[in-house]
């Protein structure tokens, strides 16, 4: 048996790896099968109906949105969950509400608060003005643009997100938020540009954008009236992001002296990627690696992430930084 030691560690280093490649790719990653279905009619009751597409277990069945959430696009998002369905090996539809959980894996919130695909929780400040990696690969680099404040007496800012850059193929989508003064729930403040042209995502009827290229597909989807998108590139990421100000009561509560004639307003998002490989880099990224441990210190009020110097870029629309990985890519593998 002393001899076999050696080859019984080996055999249960590789089953540790692979029970977390199971857990890291049930966090990271959806299945691209989950959404490969067309629609049906809906029922006489409403309730949206789908013929599923997807090889495996749910190859050509029909799937039904529940009473509680008949549609997949509910107009007031914020009131009513919508339908999810997955033509995956589950098999199954859901009622979710359609929008970032802060609390949830790949989420960015607040004064950069993030969950990593680790689900381990850490702040990174950055610094108002400047640009972040927040994910690099090979064939997707996202970017993070900072705004912040820096009242008298503190050796820092308090920062918040403001803008993404989202660059994959040859193309970049920008989500952003503007600046206001003061702040109305009904006036939909959100940026979106495709390939540096302003972007308009329509309020009726699908309330999308979409453009389909060769076997990229891009959808821009509003998830509420204002300020609440969902951005979908197959293949790469689904991200679900919302605007939301800085208001009276957080402004005292965390004593940011914020000056009266701005609200702040930044973004809350929550990612979920695609095929991410295990040298991915960023803020983010990085914690999607099979091998990954936090270095942050864990059991104190605000675990921090250093890096700034390695994450900086030059500009939103930079790939460029010490240890990103971004490369334009002029063809891609199928993702169906």
């Amino acid at each position: 048996m002393a001899g076999n030691k050696p080859s019984i560690f080996v055999a249960f280093f590789v089953v540790l790896l692979s029970i977390k490649a199971i857990f890291v790719s049930g966090q990271a990653n959806t299945d691209a099968a989950s959404t490969h279905y067309v629609m049906l009619p809906p029922s006489s009751t409403g309730q949206e109906r789908v013929f599923c597409l997807a090889r495996g277990a749910c190859h050509n069945k029909r799937l039904v949105c529940p009473t509680q959430c008949p549609q997949r696009k509910p107009k007031k998002n914020k009131k009513i969950k919508g339908c999810f369905i997955d033509c995956s090996s589950k098999c199954e539809v859901t009622c979710k509400y359609r929008k970032p959980n802060c609390n949830g894996y790949g989420s960015l919130c607040y004064d950069p608060r993030f969950v990593g695909g680790d689900g381990v929780m850490f702040y990174f400040h950055g610094a108002k003005g400047r640009d972040f990696a927040i994910v690099s690969d090979t064939n997707l680099q996202i970017n993070a643009h900072f705004i912040g404040f820096r009242p008298n007496g503190r050796t820092r800012d308090f920062t918040w997100v403001q803008a993404f850059s989202i660059m994959f193929d040859t193309h970049s989508l920008v989500v952003g938020a503007k600046r206001v003064s003061h702040w109305d729930d009904d006036v939909d403040v959100l940026i979106t540009r495709w390939d540096g042209e302003e972007l308009k995502v329509p309020t009726d009827g699908e309330a999308e954008w979409r453009i389909d290229y060769g076997e990229r597909v891009v959808v821009v989807e509003r998830t509420d009236t204002t300020n609440s998108l969902r951005v979908t590139v197959k293949g790469l990421l689904e991200m679900d992001v919302k605007v939301t100000p800085i208001g009276e009561e957080e402004n005292r509560v965390h004593n940011y002296r914020l000056p009266p004639n701005d609200a702040f307003a930044h973004l809350e998002s929550q990612f979920k990627f695609f095929n991410l490989s295990n040298l991915v880099e960023g803020v983010l990224g990085k914690t999607y690696r099979l091998d990954y441990v936090s270095p942050v210190k864990m059991g104190v009020p605000m675990p921090m992430m250093g890096g700034e110097d390695k994450y900086q870029t030059p500009s939103l629309s930079s790939p460029l930084c010490k240890v990103c990985r971004f490369q334009k890519q002029y063809g891609f593998p199928s993702t169906t």
